[in-house]
Formats: structure tokens, C-alpha cells, sequence
């Protein structure tokens, strides 16, 4: 067997243990794992490095076409490459897809724009079901919900959620649901704007734990009842995890995803750094056990995968204020490094981190095994992982159009060294080679 690529003696790391081994690559596609000494076009010495399969973020804000100022396609996949993501799922808020016809024109939009393989998700409006099965047919990944109105997305009451749960499921679709209840973060805000509150700290208390809570309670007795497979975005604390437990117990399929802000932020944080905090949910850990707290939901697979939610503003639109700045953080720069610091701090197995940011979030919308494993058929998109790196997060090296990190400063253990897409070397040193090879990944409604 003559081959393209081969990565040799690397330590090869899937959710269920690891193992020195040669990964071979030929036309794309993994060819061959094994001891095997193959010849090949290419070879990649590994040693001393871990071999992670590509990972997979499923949650991605790119604002493209729409509000490129804040993100672009080319900017926001070149940091996804840098930091070992081969494949991401994106909806923009500012141009979203409603209908088959926004699908394809999306489609024709990007082609050529990406430097990682994309899915893209639909966003579902109160009361318009009609199209769609025909954007699940056409190859979405998912529906994305808000049970309360942001970005400019209307929210969905209890009524409009059955409904859309409903139908969605009635085709085997999926979806991905923000869970905040709308009349108790509009009540909320109305009180605090009738104060005259313009501090960071009004943040957690306009969209407070017991909105977030609320609303994943009613998703879960909705879910229950309709058989949709959905999950719950962002769960920022342990009683959120909680209450999805406890939907899965009265037969909710509920997949619960999380992101690195709520791991490693403070709650407490927004009244010093203001706007530059601002996302929603906020960062809710208080203390160092919730924090720990945290962490052991992730390994123990209740928070069943990670996501970056990346959703990036510039210094500039940050500095609006807290109700003007826009929602959201820059992300996809640093997710990996989050996790693989958790590794090498003992907060997570390596195996975990391929667990929960690429082999679950690429089973949970169909992409697996093309996407989230080594083995002998799957693309082969490779991360490399470099124990011994140790780097301090700063600004100004962030690849991202929002050209700051809330981690900044911060000091992380382990990175990736290089990252393959399809065996192609895409980025190596955390540069990215930025040349645009991405394609659109159908979902699973068009297989």
C-alpha cells in the first residue's frame, strides 16, 4: 500500500484509550492504522506528540454574510484550523437561514470562504413550521430555537416550542434550543433599566439563573412528550445540569453542551470587565467548587460535549456599554486550549477531550465517523496535540476579527501543534495556511 500522508509515532487518542501508532491517510481519508512501516508521499514524524482526531465544534457564530465587521468565513475558520478544528456547524444571527432558498444561497455564498469543513444550521421563527422538513431534507444540521428574543431572533412561548418540537421530530430532525424564559428576562430588565442600572453587574440579574433554569425545565417536559432530540445550549451551572437530568429521567433526549466560559469564568467578573463579559447565559461559577463541579459533569458525560458559541464583537462595538455592546465572545481561538490545560491540570482525560469536543458533538448531528474518530474510512483530519507547549493567551495574537480573548493573560498548559484537514496540512505553530479548501457537510436529513 503506497499512501499520501503518514503521521508516525504519534500516540493515537480516541474516547476509549490511546495507543502509539502510524495513522495513514490516502486521497482524504484515513487508509490505515497500525505498527505497519508503509511507504508513503509525505511523512510526518509524531513523536512525543499526541494524534487527536479533528475536532468538532457545532456551535459557531461567523456573522457571514451580514455583520463581517464582527466576523468573517476566511478570519473566524482560519482560528478554528489554528487551533486544531477541522469541522464546525455556523449560523449567523444577522442573515439567518429560514427557508430552502436561504440554504442554497448560503451555500453559493461560502463556497471558497472556508478553511475547514462547515454544517450549517437553520434558525426556527414562532408559528413558521411549513419549510421546515425541506431544510432538513436539503442538508441542514440542526434547528436552532430561543425560548426568549436575542440578536434579533424572536423567542418561542411554550405553545410556539411544542409546536415546532412537533414538527420537527415528526421528520427525525434535531435541534439546539437557548433556554432562557422571556418573561422573567424582560420583566427583569424593565426593573433594571427603571433604576437607571448601567453597571456590568445588572448582567446576572437580567438574565438570571432562574430564567435559564425555567426554560430548560419546560424544554424538557416538551421534549419528553414530542420525542425530539434536541439539546440544550450553553449550560452554564451544575442545577442546570440537573434539571436535564432529570428530563432524561422522564425520557427527554436531551444532549447538554457547554463551552470553556462556563468552566473557568467568574459570575463575579462582569463588574470589572463590563461589556467585554457580556454573553448570555453569564458566567455563573461563584466559588472553586463550582467550579470543580463543573469540570466532573463534563468527564462524567452529563455535560455531554463542548462548543465554543463563538460570537465575536471587536473592542470597539464592546465598548457600547452593557445593554448596547453586542452579546457574545470571541472563542474558537482558544476552546482547545481550554480543554487540553484541563487535561494537563488534571481536570480531564486526553480521551475525554476527544470525547466531548469531537466524537460526541459529531455523533449528535450525523457527521460521525466521517468527522470526530481516527479509523479506516473517516477524513482524515488530524490534530496534533504537544504536551509540552506552555503559552500565555494574549490579545494581540488573536487570529479572530475580534482581536481580544477573555482568557487573556491567562497561562495554559499543552497545545496543538498542527492541524490536517482531509491529510492536507492546514495549520502548524498555531499559523494557519488560510487556503480556503473547506466544503459543506450536508446533514443528515439530505442522507
Amino acid at each position: 500500500m503506497s499512501v499520501d500522508l503518514a503521521i508516525k509515532g504519534g500516540t493515537v487518542v480516541s474516547p476509549r484509550g490511546r495507543a502509539v501508532a502510524h495513522v495513514y491517510a490516502s486521497q482524504g481519508r484515513v487508509a490505515h492504522v497500525g505498527d505497519e512501516d508503509l511507504p508513503a508521499e509525505q511523512i510526518v514524524d509524531a513523536s512525543g506528540l499526541y494524534v487527536l482526531p479533528g475536532m468538532v465544534d457545532t456551535h459557531v457564530h461567523l456573522m457571514d454574510p451580514g455583520s463581517t465587521d464582527r466576523e468573517d468565513f476566511p478570519t473566524g475558520t482560519a482560528a478554528a484550523a489554528a487551533a486544531g478544528v477541522t469541522t464546525i456547524v455556523e449560523h449567523t444571527h444577522a442573515t439567518p437561514i429560514r427557508t430552502a432558498a436561504d440554504l442554497i444561497e448560503k451555500r453559493s455564498y461560502l463556497d471558497g470562504r472556508s478553511n475547514v469543513d462547515f454544517g450549517l444550521a437553520a434558525h426556527v421563527w414562532p408559528h413558521e413550521t411549513s419549510e421546515l422538513e425541506a431544510l432538513w431534507r436539503k442538508g441542514i444540521a440542526y434547528f436552532k430555537l430561543f425560548t426568549c428574543t436575542t440578536h434579533g431572533v424572536p423567542g418561542l412561548d411554550a405553545a410556539s416550542l411544542e409546536a415546532a418540537f412537533q414538527a420537527i421530530a415528526a421528520f427525525g430532525g434535531a435541534c439546539l434550543v437557548h433556554c432562557e424564559d422571556e418573561s422573567l428576562t424582560l420583566r427583569a430588565e424593565a426593573d433594571l433599566r427603571s433604576l437607571g442600572r448601567e453597571d456590568g453587574g445588572l448582567l446576572a440579574e437580567w438574565r438570571s439563573r432562574q430564567a435559564e433554569e425555567v426554560a430548560v425545565a419546560t424544554v424538557g417536559v416538551l421534549a419528553a412528550r414530542t420525542g425530539i432530540r434536541a439539546t440544550i445550549a450553553h449550560v452554564s451551572s451544575p442545577s442546570v445540569a440537573d434539571i436535564i437530568a432529570w428530563a432524561r429521567s422522564r425520557g427527554a433526549d436531551l444532549a447538554a453542551e457547554t463551552c470553556p466560559q462556563y468552566l473557568v469564568l467568574r459570575e463575579g467578573d462582569v463588574r470589572t470587565e463590563g461589556s467585554l463579559r457580556k454573553f448570555t447565559p453569564p458566567a455563573r461559577l461563584t466559588t472553586d467548587e463550582e467550579e470543580i463541579e463543573m469540570w466532573e459533569l463534563l468527564r462524567s458525560g452529563v455535560l455531554t460535549h463542548v462548543s465554543t458559541d463563538h460570537a465575536p464583537s471587536t473592542l470597539q462595538q464592546k465598548a457600547a456599554g452593557i445593554w448596547d455592546a453586542p452579546f457574545g465572545l470571541p472563542g474558537l481561538d482558544t476552546t482547545s486550549a481550554v480543554l487540553l490545560d484541563g487535561v494537563f491540570n488534571g481536570r480531564l482525560a486526553l480521551e475525554d477531550v476527544v470525547r466531548v469536543y469531537s466524537e460526541q458533538p459529531a455523533r449528535r448531528y450525523g457527521l460521525f465517523p466521517r468527522k470526530g474518530a481516527i479509523a479506516v474510512g473517516s477524513d482524515a483530519d488530524i490534530t496534533l496535540v504537544d504536551p509540552d507547549i506552555r503559552w500565555k493567551v494574549a490579545s494581540p495574537d488573536i487570529i479572530s476579527k475580534a482581536g481580544w480573548s477573555p482568557f487573556d493573560g491567562r497561562t495554559l498548559e499543552g497545545g496543538v501543534h498542527s492541524t490536517y484537514l482531509r491529510g492536507r496540512l492546514v495549520a502548524r505553530g498555531r499559523q494557519p495556511r488560510r487556503e480556503l479548501t473547506g466544503r459543506f457537510l450536508a446533514g443528515a436529513g439530505a442522507r
